[in-house]
């Protein structure tokens, strides 16, 4: 009778510890697949989007003279940004431009929240009206005054982080 007894109870014990085993580990498992799920969501996402620039230029000529080429009476820098992934880009505005010389340059805001004060970037899309594959988006960054002949870098940061940057000289 004694053997039953611990038997019963050695029973009891391993059921009660398996599911209290089972109850803290599933909810773990649970929520860790859900996480995977989700990095993978976000990381397809990144994968899907990737952007070029393609060129970018000032409003320069080859003497280092200002040629107002569209007319606006600002000093303007152009960069044309094409999208290579299958993803289309939205929130355009949202897009992060960085613009300067070789380790001395800042963040442009966008014209929506510039302010008004110069410089601030805008866009044009130019061979679509949404940000899909193979559109090309022409940046403009107005500056209040002309920009002395030098290497200059931009790069531009999409909303899900995808980036990409160019050098070049005017």
């Amino acid at each position: 009778m004694d053997k039953i007894i611990v038997t019963v109870l050695l029973i009891i014990s391993g059921v009660v510890g398996a599911t209290l085993l089972m109850n803290s580990v599933l909810p773990a498992i649970n929520q860790s697949s859900s996480a995977m799920s989700g990095m993978t969501d976000r990381l397809n996402q990144r994968v899907e989007t990737l952007i070029t620039i393609v060129h970018a230029t000032g409003e320069l000529d080859k003497d280092g003279l200002w040629q107002d080429t569209n007319g606006d009476g600002d000093f303007d820098v152009f960069a044309w940004v094409k999208n290579v992934g299958v993803a289309r880009i939205i929130a355009l505005g949202e897009s992060d431009v960085f613009f300067g010389t070789e380790g001395d340059f800042s963040r442009i805001p966008y014209v929506d929240y510039a302010g008004g004060v110069k410089p601030y970037w805008e866009y044009e899309l130019k061979n679509g009206s949404e940000w899909v594959r193979t559109v090309t988006m022409e940046i403009e960054i107005s500056f209040p005054s002309t920009l002395a002949s030098d290497i200059y870098q931009i790069k531009v940061l999409t909303p899900d982080g995808v980036s990409d940057e160019r050098y070049f000289s005017m």
